[in-house]
């Protein structure tokens, strides 16, 4: 047939035989190929020579890029093969991925879009639905990934100061236990899960060598992180983040501001305002009002308040003091965590010793936990890492979460954030 050549290099075909072009009823061109004779015979899933064991059901089509306006797609027999290690499975074909629908150059370019355009966009321009695009992304990850020598591979490679994190992706408890790697920003390993034996399989895929060469984890202070980190790389120096250290400070205000609140109504600073589910409904008035309307005021940084706010934190001063003195010890714990070696030591010690004395229970309860992982805490002042790039990646995968509505399970997705956060980013064909 005249133009093989043409077609064959428009299409970007390797090792394949165009026999004859065709056209639909509705437009489409079919182009009718079959693989190059070296290429035959080969089992679908390992490649291996096979003998054969019948010519399959029919042939079969794989969607690849239009032409114009014109759908494409390539035709060809389905034989199937009997392979020693998987079976009766069909024939390999050197256009596209075993149980594909879709070619080798429609995948890249159909995730190619999907990292960098919107989910309509996708959907729209290449003509699929979107739970294609989830099996698409998750196709190409898996032949990046296999190029780059697996789970356990070149991505994995290099890795000296790492941060771990969890991120919940679907309602009912479902999480992504992720590894990003401070040095170069990537995300480098996502599972299914948040326990043990998930972080486990990290360290599996890492190896022992490698993970001897780990010197910093960032992390929040779940136990199950710790434990895991102190079996499988004991010399690492183990960093807490900052926000979750701040974020039990500021859990212990709000227990503290929740308890004044409870003795200003207590003491009568509530009115009658109606029935509400069969009881009588008391508003906050007074002391107890003004105490519900300072959380926002109690949470925010000082620089970022507003002149009303500035002036309910002024009232809290005159009136409330063990509430004062829990938010001066708040504010205190943010700002020392602001600073880096000696002087954030010192200022470590005088802080423990602050609250412990404070006379606010809750403040003499968070020393007590910071105490137990001082040594954690004690890092992250000394060598400055934290889960803040952690932090934003699982923001970017949180988007990604939001896009991926409609796979129907986590690799899609996986798959996706690896692709747009990982170190390797899909090319279009031809300019790889």
């Amino acid at each position: 047939m005249p133009g093989v050549s043409l077609w064959r290099g428009l299409l970007g075909l390797e090792h394949t035989a165009i026999e004859n072009v065709t056209k639909d009823p509705d437009g489409s061109l079919v182009f009718h190929v079959r693989p190059m004779a070296r290429r035959q015979g080969r089992c679908g899933r390992c490649r291996r020579r096979c003998p054969r064991y019948d010519a399959g059901s029919s042939r079969r089509r794989w969607r690849t890029l239009d032409h114009g306006i014109a759908m494409a797609f390539l035709e060809a027999d389905a034989p199937r093969v009997r392979c020693p290690a998987h079976g009766v499975v069909v024939a390999h074909v050197p256009w596209a991925a075993h149980g594909a629908g879709h070619t080798h150059t429609f995948d890249q370019q159909a995730a190619w879009l999907v990292v960098r355009t919107s989910k309509t966009a996708v959907t729209e321009l290449m003509r699929i639905a979107w739970r294609t695009v989830g099996a698409i992304v998750d196709r190409v990850w898996t032949r990046i990934q296999a190029e780059h020598g697996g789970p356990a591979g070149d991505q994995l490679e290099g890795l000296r100061r790492i941060g771990i994190d969890e991120i919940s992706y679907r309602r009912g408890q479902l999480y992504l236990t992720v590894v990003v790697d401070h040095d170069s920003g990537h995300l480098v390993w996502a599972e299914p899960g948040r326990d043990r034996d998930t972080l486990r399989r990290f360290f599996d895929d890492l190896g022992v060598e490698r993970s001897s060469l780990i010197t910093h984890v960032s992390a929040d202070q779940a136990g199950w992180i710790s434990h895991v980190v102190t079996e499988r790389c004991p010399t690492a120096i183990q960093c807490a983040d900052p926000f979750h250290v701040i974020k039990w400070a500021n859990q212990a205000l709000g227990n503290v501001r929740a308890r004044a609140w409870r003795t200003a109504r207590a003491g009568g600073a509530t009115h009658k305002n109606g029935i509400e589910h069969g009881r009588q409904r008391r508003d906050s008035t007074g002391a107890a009002r003004e105490l519900r309307d300072a959380r926002h005021a109690l949470w925010k940084n000082p620089e970022d308040l507003t002149c009303r706010q500035q002036q309910r934190l002024d009232w809290i001063a005159a009136t409330h003091p063990e509430l004062w003195e829990a938010y001066r010890l708040k504010e205190g714990l943010r700002l020392l965590l602001r600073m880096r070696g000696r002087p954030g030591l010192d200022a470590l010690d005088e802080w423990l010793a602050w609250a412990t004395h404070s006379g606010v229970p809750e403040m003499t309860h968070l020393a007590a936990r910071i105490t137990a992982i001082r040594e954690r805490v004690e890092a992250t002042l000394t060598h400055g890492l934290s889960n803040a790039l952690v932090e934003s990646v699982n923001t970017k995968i949180r988007l990604l979460t939001r896009i991926a509505f409609g796979f129907h399970s986590p690799q899609p997705l996986i798959a996706l954030a690896m692709l747009s956060r990982g170190p390797y980013r899909p090319a279009l064909p031809s300019r790889a």
